[in-house]
């Protein structure tokens, strides 16, 4: 709502500014002033120097920005292969710095050089062969080098060896949750099909299949240090993105089908929560936090819990009304905590089978109430007839 006050606003200004500049024109009648709608010199020597001056916001802004903003962006990746995609990115973002500000110099130096003067004349070239080859392969050279070294990066990044010691894990995508499903002791899991989604099996398993029965389903991802993982990617409903930006990982998660994507983590979370750029992030978060509770506690509201930094499972799609809630929290631990975690979950088998004998005694119960009552209807027929016969034979 406020935003849209602001923009009906902002357009009410427009419109009051170009009602006085009308006022003002009127104002100007029989007066002398230049009205051929032709640049005279001095209209174009100002709309020179202006474009000097947008160039400069331009330099300023950009530089501003980075200054401000520049620690917003991710840190240190805590995947093996974040090393390769964040050297990609920064190779790419110095290019279109250097670009940039090469080329707007030269527009905007070649738009003030060449302003119009009424002692110039225009020189018209039809056409530059040596103009057209500089502009056409410089741009395609170095347009090739870069997705020749993105192509480098991906498939390093999506190669995955039949024979490489890997830990498989499902991610399955729903409005709006995340569930993750391991493939136990065998590490291969199971078959699953959103059409067999019955009960606690959510993930719609097939537990006929003998590689379902030691398949673990969690909602807290944990996944060891220095240990690769597979990812398997489903969505029950619509397109869903898993995005874990501090291992540099995104992939979607599309209706009908499994996608995949794999990385190995390299910091465990407390390991991350020690390094000096995350200590110094948490605590300028915590003191914003703070202060905003401050204020919280003032109005009679409560206050904000401190923040403490965690990996997270994100979807990066915008896939419904409850999109931004999609989160999961992930932890890495080292191989021996994992291992411990993981021991200590059960089943989805034996949470099958835990379900269906806590119906039992309920279904029992129930079985024995009917029976009861139906006892108790026969007995009133029953009597009711004897009474009617003894009645009618007093008759």
């Amino acid at each position: 709502m406020t935003s849209l006050l602001v923009i009906i606003v902002l357009v009410l200004l427009a419109v009051a500014l170009w009602q006085l500049t009308k006022i003002f024109d009127l104002t100007q009648v029989g007066s002398s002033s230049d009205d051929s709608q032709v640049a005279s010199d001095n209209d174009n020597n100002i709309q020179g120097y202006i474009m000097f001056g947008f160039l400069a916001f331009i330099y300023i802004f950009t530089i501003y920005g980075l200054l401000k903003w520049g620690h917003l962006a991710l840190h240190t990746p805590a995947s093996e292969h974040g090393i390769l995609v964040d050297s990609l990115m920064n190779i790419t973002w110095v290019l279109i710095f250097v670009v940039q500000v090469i080329t707007q110099g030269l527009l905007y130096w070649f738009s003030f050089k060449n302003r119009g003067n009424k002692d110039k004349k225009a020189l018209f070239f039809a056409d530059s062969n040596k103009l057209e080859a500089l502009w056409s392969i410089i741009p395609s050279v170095v347009l090739a080098v870069l997705i020749l070294y993105g192509l480098y990066a991906w498939n390093n990044i999506m190669f995955i060896d039949k024979d490489e010691d890997v830990i498989e894990i499902e991610l399955y995508a729903q409005q709006f949750k995340w569930t993750a499903r391991y493939a136990g002791q065998d590490n291969v899991l199971g078959k699953a099909n959103v059409r067999l989604i019955e009960g606690i099996n959510t993930l719609g398993v097939d537990m006929s299949d003998p590689n379902a029965q030691d398949d673990i389903v969690v909602t807290e991802l944990h996944i060891p240090k220095g240990k690769k993982i597979h990812f398997k990617m489903r969505s029950q409903d619509v397109l869903h993105s898993a995005y874990m930006p501090h291992f540099r990982a995104q992939m979607n998660c599309v209706p009908g089908m499994v996608t995949e994507f794999a990385f190995t983590p390299t910091y465990t979370t407390a390991e991350y929560r020690e390094l000096p750029f995350m200590v110094e992030k948490v605590s300028n978060i915590n003191k914003i936090r703070a202060v905003k509770s401050a204020e919280l506690i003032a109005s009679g509201g409560t206050a904000l819990d401190p923040y403490t930094f965690d990996y997270l499972l994100l979807c990066n799609k915008i896939c419904g009304a409850s999109h931004y809630n999609m989160q999961m929290k992930v932890v890495v631990d080292s191989p021996a905590d994992y291992k411990k975690w993981l021991s200590e979950k059960t089943t989805l088998a034996q949470d099958i089978k835990t379900a269906a004998a806590a119906e039992k005694p309920a279904e029992g119960t129930e079985t024995a109430k009917d029976s009861s009552i139906a006892k108790d209807t026969v007995k009133a027929v029953v009597d009711t007839v004897k009474a009617a016969v003894a009645k009618v034979a007093a008759k």
